[in-house]
């Protein structure tokens, strides 16, 4: 295990001490949750947290939570959920994150706001002072009217690319559509700001801030794990 793979599992381990047999758990996307998804399927396994029901976030997900015994169910058949753990490609001092760089951005967010506690796992690498500055976010947009939404996004101040798949095609969503990764050279001065102009603008579908949504950052480090926590609806 290297280093990096060793602080993502400090973290997903602190995670579930959080779990309680019998939970509808949200289960998210990532290298960082499938360590989450490791540990859990050993105390199910075990017979510990036998009663626990995962609502995944993609199909990859609920894959591995099968392949562990976890029983899966679907957001429709589980409507309000007792805790989501998942990763972030960002978190900042005061818990906002920046997520989808997986693609799941939508579905991520989605079972997040059903869920009465939101845990997120990352490692140091991910804890910035401001939300932009090492990775860019992910904005889901229609197909319809792809180019002129591109355009919208950079008259934002974005650098803006079009995702592609590894054959170079677009990258397409498990909902069908596609997404721009727009890099903000200075990081993102006002994300509020900047996530009520994207939810206002017609076919973008939604984007990755996750504003004033954190329970709990837990933060591996070398020296152990520290917590980042907010206030819901504290997004400054």
């Amino acid at each position: 295990m290297t280093g990096i793979d060793a602080l993502k599992r400090a973290a997903a381990a602190r995670a579930l001490e959080s779990v309680r047999d019998g939970m509808v758990l949200g289960l998210g996307t990532g290298s960082t949750i499938r360590f989450f998804l490791d540990l859990l399927g050993e105390r199910v396994r075990a017979g510990n947290l036998s009663a626990v029901v995962g609502v995944p976030t993609s199909r990859r997900t609920a894959e591995i939570a099968r392949g562990h015994g976890i029983r899966v169910s679907r957001l429709q058949a589980r409507p309000r959920l007792d805790l989501t753990v998942d990763g972030a490609d960002e978190v900042d001092p005061r818990g906002n994150l920046i997520k989808g760089l997986g693609g799941a951005l939508l579905r991520e967010k989605i079972v997040a706001q059903a869920s009465d506690r939101f845990i997120v796992i990352v490692d140091e690498s991910k804890a910035v002072e401001r939300l932009g500055t090492r990775s860019p976010l992910p904005v889901e947009v229609t197909r319809f009217g792809s180019s002129s939404h591109e355009a919208f996004v950079a008259a934002l101040g974005a650098e803006v690319a079009m995702r592609r798949a590894a054959d170079g095609s677009r990258y397409v969503t498990s909902n069908g559509n596609y997404i721009l990764d727009a890099r903000f050279p200075e990081g993102i001065e006002d994300p509020a700001a900047l996530d009520r102009a994207l939810r206002a603008r017609a076919g973008i579908v939604e984007n990755g801030l996750f504003l004033g949504m954190t329970t709990r950052a837990l933060i591996a480090a070398p020296g152990g794990v520290r917590e980042r926590t907010a206030a819901p609806g504290d997004i400054r």
